[in-house]
């Protein structure tokens, strides 16, 4: 593939990776949104916090497979092709769902069972570490350079869309199975559909087309991706991207997928009430994502970043305080709302931005690669951290790690460069 592709051939690959996309995040979030009701099968306890604590911890640890599998099929995607690390990570997604969906509890085989559920969360982090920079580089790719921030802003709507199903499954299994019913087996299913959807996926991906710049650097004989060629001749533009995602990344985890634990058990919110208080924000955030891609594309990306940044900085703190102590389903909900709508000017072009910041023979690693570390160590804690000051009796203190952490990538955002008017995407 030599040629630009016609709009036609773009909508298609477009939408192809998408819906791949969908489905891996979809598998990957099934885990956090049915926490609360598979934890006591895994970590026998009295005190939810506990458990929650405990599954939180194995959540963490499927991050420690991001960066290797951003390693690995990072470079893969840079030397044999988007579409190859596309299909490559669906089967590894694929493979962990069945295994959480078939694992026996911790009455049945004892300690075997959450170390089952620790290898399928490994070989899911394996395979999300390189989704993401797959993915996030083959939409950018594909789409033309006037409306990249716009098409490439799809990879977090599916991404929320991933997240968004997870909650609507739930939402229809509370509603048509009974709590007991639920917590005793209703928790599996989800897993199963994605374990089944991903198999789907797995087929369509072989047919998607490759992109012009993959093709165009391989026509060059550009060098082979590799760690060494990215810390070697790409030390600044990794740095950057861990750093402009590590506030991005904590903010982005402490509204969706931290939130529903909290909104239970701290706000005091019944569990139905924090899922739909869950659905509702992240289908508006959802929608939000193509608008503030397409807004990039006329004024720049940097004045988005910035925006996060400077909102973020000011509001986390009082968000987080007033719904500590919200009763009010509708008052929580608008609050969690504020909070989505200033993560958005992150989320909405973070994929884009990174990959506009590298060439294409390292573009998938180098994207990749540095977004992964920085989620192990800040996305993927998360949850980890806010529960672990709970039980500590310190819970405001995570109001302030996150402020923190965004008051840095804040710095990121206001020295680098506007990536829009220098990006290294050559190709329309």
């Amino acid at each position: 593939m030599t040629a630009p592709p016609t709009q036609r051939e773009r909508l298609k690959a477009i939408i192809g990776g998408s819906t791949g996309n969908l489905v891996e995040w979809y598998d990957w979030y099934a885990y956090a949104a049915f926490t609360l009701y598979f934890a006591p099968h895994f970590f026998p306890s009295q005190d939810r916090t506990a458990q929650l604590l405990s599954a939180a911890g194995i959540f963490a640890v499927g991050f420690l497979m991001r960066p290797i599998g951003a390693w690995l099929m990072g470079v893969y995607a840079d030397r044999h092709g988007r579409k190859s690390g596309l299909t490559l990570s669906v089967a590894l997604m694929c493979a962990g769902s069945l295994l959480i969906a078939v694992t026996p509890g911790y009455e049945t085989i004892g300690v075997a069972a959450p170390l089952l559920l620790v290898l399928a969360r490994l070989m899911q982090g394996l395979s999300i570490g390189g989704e993401y920079g797959a993915s996030a580089t083959y939409l950018s790719e594909m789409a033309g350079r006037n409306r990249r921030g716009f098409f490439s802003s799809f990879q977090y709507v599916t991404l929320i869309a991933g997240q968004l199903v997870a909650i609507c499954v739930l939402l229809l299994l509370q509603a048509t199975l009974s709590e007991a019913q639920l917590d005793a087996w209703g928790w599996r299913i989800p897993f199963f559909i994605g374990g089944a959807l991903a198999v789907v996926v797995f087929w369509l991906r072989r047919g998607l087309a490759e992109t012009q710049s993959f093709a165009v650097a391989k026509a060059e004989g550009a060098p082979e991706s590799g760690f060494v060629e990215l810390i070697t001749k790409h030390p600044r533009e990794t740095l950057t991207v861990m750093l402009l995602t590590a506030g991005g990344t904590i903010a982005f985890y402490a509204y969706s997928i931290y939130m529903q634990k909290f909104l239970v058990n701290t706000s005091g919110l019944s569990r139905e009430a924090a899922s739909q208080i869950n659905a509702v924000t992240l289908f508006v955030f959802m929608l939000l994502q193509p608008v503030a891609g397409a807004l990039s594309d006329r004024i720049g990306r940097k004045p988005l970043m910035i925006g996060f940044g400077v909102m973020g900085v000011i509001c986390t703190y009082p968000i987080f305080a007033t719904l500590a102590v919200t009763k009010d389903p509708v008052v929580a909900g608008l609050l969690v709302m504020a909070g989505l709508v200033i993560v958005t000017g992150y989320t909405s072009i973070n994929a884009v931005v990174k990959a506009e910041l590298f060439p294409a023979h390292i573009r998938a690693l180098g994207v990749a690669l540095p977004y992964a570390l920085a989620n192990t160590m800040f996305g993927g804690t998360a949850e980890l951290v806010a529960l672990w000051f709970k039980q500590a009796g310190m819970e405001q203190a995570f109001y302030i790690y996150v402020s923190v952490m965004i008051a840095i990538s804040l710095v990121v955002y206001v020295r680098m460069k506007d990536t829009a008017k220098t990006s290294l995407i050559r190709e329309d």
